[in-house]
């Protein structure tokens, strides 16, 4: 019993597909934990890195490789979360990549203006390192296990 269990679980982790991940965050530790994440779990995701909401569109705006998914924060320098996403959400193309905010913030103003934009989901950063894997690992299984328009 036990080694089917085993089995079944290597096939479901081997059917999940490798995701082109567009991480926005201008903290570096932030973007070497998530990197450090994806290594401890030995996950296989691509990630491009953005610091800012004006280097996203900057990565984005070829629209030759684009990401899975979007993961960002909030906070940010030059273009901030929210105002990042309403330019991507008026793009005919950019609109359906699914994005998800990764932030500090609990602010319910934040939370709900994202959601009128039309984020896919909103993951608050805990303190506790193992807890910020379980909440990583659980996004990106989510992801992985979807059928994703992608080029």
């Amino acid at each position: 019993m036990i080694e089917l269990v085993s089995t079944i679980s290597k096939k479901i982790l081997n059917m999940r597909k490798s995701l082109n991940i567009l991480l926005i965050e201008d903290d570096t530790i932030e973007v070497m934990k998530f990197n450090r994440v994806l290594k401890t779990l030995n996950l296989n995701h691509k990630i491009i890195e953005a610091n800012n909401g004006e280097d996203a569109l900057s990565i984005l705006k070829d629209k030759e490789i684009l990401p899975n998914i979007i993961v960002l924060d909030l906070n940010m320098p030059k273009l901030n979360g929210i105002e990042f996403l309403s330019i991507l959400k008026k793009d005919e193309v950019l609109k359906y990549i699914p994005s998800i905010i990764l932030s500090t913030s609990n602010n319910h103003k934040d939370m709900l203006e994202c959601y009128k934009i039309g984020i896919a989901g909103y993951i608050l950063k805990p303190l506790k390192y193992e807890d910020y894997i379980d909440r990583i690992k659980n996004l990106l299984e989510y992801w992985s296990c979807n059928e994703l328009i992608s080029q």
